[in-house]
């Protein structure tokens, strides 16, 4: 592993060894507490964020190291300086390069020119880390990865195709419903229908949720308008409003259902709060296993 970027670029056992991990420092964080001992991680958002900036500032600390923020203002990366120049300079003064941007392609240029690791921390197309430390929860909850259906009910964004890759490489099924016109890329679907086969990965994308929910172990939503969407927000209230999360729908899943958001979460827009707050939900257990799989990611990267 050089980089993180998505998980799609990553074989199963490379994923597998980041669940192991992630869950041994969870278990023995004290052991690994000198593991990047003096190294410096540079943090570049030019998305804001309480999950991504705290667990990597904290989880880099944890791991003897420390971490520098920069805002947009200060690199405005492609604008005041080409991204090229941006990672020539990083990488002789840091040891990693986290990356929480816009556009993918962003990630990828910093990459091709970097000779440090470039970690991925959220782009337009993927969110990595954050189906890491979903699949860690699962597996914590349900015991196990591989054959646990999951349902994803909203839009076919960055979430939903890095839980589609997660899936096909883990040995998971997962179906995503999805209002027409906001279904996961072209892209996303002719990568499953090459690589889920390998590992028994089911998958369908269908515009009814109860058929998506139907006999699901796992249920996950995410916003209707994410960063950079807030125009739209409106109208998409009225288009997502059929795919809610609610306690009408949960009553189509396993009786033992596992609820999960990525947070942040608007409780009666995407999901109702009788199904967010209630004992199904794990969404700060796994807000908190993004610090854990993050530190394995930056030790495996980076030491």
């Amino acid at each position: 592993m050089k980089d993180f970027l998505s998980i799609r670029d990553h074989s199963s056992d490379e994923l597998r060894q980041i669940l192991a991990l992630g869950a041994e420092m969870k278990a023995n964080p004290q052991k690994f507490s000198k593991a990047l001992e003096g190294k410096a991680l540079a943090m570049l958002f030019e998305k804001p964020s309480l999950r991504t900036r705290v667990t990597f500032d904290v989880g880099i600390q944890q791991l003897g190291g420390y971490s520098l923020y920069l805002s947009p203002s200060e690199v405005s990366l492609g604008k005041r300086e080409s991204i090229a120049d941006v990672a020539h300079n990083l990488e002789r003064m840091v040891q990693g390069i986290m990356i929480r941007t816009f556009g993918h392609t962003i990630v990828e240029q910093m990459a091709e020119h970097s000779r440090v690791p470039i970690i991925n921390g959220l782009t337009d197309f993927s969110h990595p880390c954050q189906a890491m430390a979903d699949f860690l929860t699962i597996q914590e909850v349900k015991g196990k990865v591989s054959g646990v259906k999951l349902a994803f009910i909203g839009d076919g964004n960055n979430v939903a195709n890095s839980l589609m890759f997660a899936a096909a490489k883990l040995g998971a099924h997962i179906s995503v419903a999805t209002p027409t016109g906001y279904e996961p890329k072209p892209e996303v679907m002719a990568w499953m229908k090459q690589h889920a086969p390998a590992t028994g990965c089911e998958y369908f994308v269908t515009h009814d949720p109860v058929a998506a929910v139907k006999g699901a172990d796992v249920l996950y939503t995410d916003v209707w308008a994410s960063m950079g969407q807030e125009s739209e927000a409106e109208a998409r209230k009225k288009i997502f409003l059929p795919y809610q999360v609610n306690e009408r729908l949960v009553a189509h899943a396993k009786s033992d259902y596992t609820f999960m958001h990525c947070l942040p979460a608007h409780r009666g827009e995407e999901v109702s709060a009788g199904v967010i707050d209630s004992p199904h939900a794990v969404v700060f257990q796994e807000a908190e296993n993004r610090l854990h799989v993050q530190k394995a990611i930056m030790v495996l990267l980076m030491k």
